[in-house]
């Protein structure tokens, strides 16, 4: 049974299944049903970020320390979505290729499909999955799309958010409510001009804001690729541990589920639709034969009265 080998380490039987999670297979949701009360257990850590921060040299080199710590890494690295396929452009995976043969890693690209919010539509599932699977630290890297990227946040225990200097990282610090979502703020490739500037902004910054656990996001400085040899990563690790020991995911779980839950919720509605009947309903629509509120109240089976109109 499936079940059984993902259990025990079987890496096809874990990228069949995380095949039908992104692809909606009907078989994918008994599977995880089965998995659930196997969650719980891993880190996981959300690294986010504006496009060029370099999040997927950050994430390598994390997985380099982690593995030499003797912590197995599941990689769940969401990319821009094809025009032609619809599939993921690879570019994620080509940065990670040091750690393809390792039987400790299991590197996953999803396509965001048109999904919002810097992850795919499947990222929930696919993060159970790898819990399940029994990885001690799982990393979800955003698309990148710089100002949508908060819905991380509502996934991962940790949130790491990457900025660069001279990016005009300050004015995205403003634009995205980095400033709430972060929990270690993460300087990459602070050999640049401007990285004392940038900490110094998000110092100012974070003096202005008050987190209601109490918590302020440390700031890490780092080099994450081969010239810097990885400089300032166990200081990551260490930050990202140091807030997790805390426990405010755990505090915040039934807020967060709540969350996951409604949206969970709102795709298994939209899936129960098929295309044609939105662009039929559409039509309708834009020809003013039909107004919109009675499509809806029809689709959810509810009358039109007063009363819900009020609702």
């Amino acid at each position: 049974m499936l079940t059984e080998k993902i259990l025990a380490g079987d890496i096809r039987s874990l990228a069949r299944a995380a095949t039908w999670i992104e692809n909606r297979r009907p078989e994918a949701e008994p599977l995880l049903r089965e998995l659930f009360p196997k969650t719980g257990r891993a880190l996981i850590l959300g690294v986010t970020g504006a496009p060029g921060a370099g999040k997927s040299t950050l994430c390598d080199q994390m997985m380099r320390v982690l593995r030499r710590e003797g912590k197995t890494v599941g990689v769940i690295a969401v990319d821009p979505t094809s025009p032609y396929t619809g599939g993921a452009i690879l570019g994620d995976r080509i940065r990670m290729q040091q750690h393809h043969a390792d039987a400790g890693v299991f590197i996953r690209s999803m396509a965001t499909r048109g999904w919002l919010g810097g992850l795919a539509a499947a990222t929930t599932e696919m993060t159970m999955l790898l819990d399940a699977a029994g990885f001690d630290v799982v990393l979800v890297e955003t698309v990148g799309v710089g100002q949508d990227e908060v819905e991380i946040a509502r996934l991962a225990d940790v949130t790491l958010v990457v900025m660069v200097p001279g990016m005009g990282d300050d004015v995205q610090a403003i634009k995205a409510g980095i400033i709430e979502i972060a929990d270690v703020f993460v300087i990459n490739k602070s050999d640049l001009p401007g990285a004392e500037k940038l900490e110094r902004e998000l110092k100012s910054y974070l003096s202005l804001s008050h987190r209601p656990d109490g918590w302020t996001p440390p700031i890490v400085h780092t080099v994450a690729n081969s010239t810097g040899g990885g400089a300032g990563i166990e200081e990551t690790l260490g930050a990202a541990r140091e807030y997790h020991a805390r426990g405010e995911s755990r505090a915040r779980g039934a807020e967060i589920w709540a969350s996951r839950l409604r949206e969970m919720l709102r795709e298994r509605v939209l899936d129960g639709f098929p295309a044609a009947d939105f662009l039929a309903a559409g039509r309708e629509v834009a020809e003013h034969r039909r107004d919109p509120y009675s499509i809806l109240h029809e689709w959810l089976g509810k009358p039109k009265t007063a009363a819900n109109e009020h609702e």
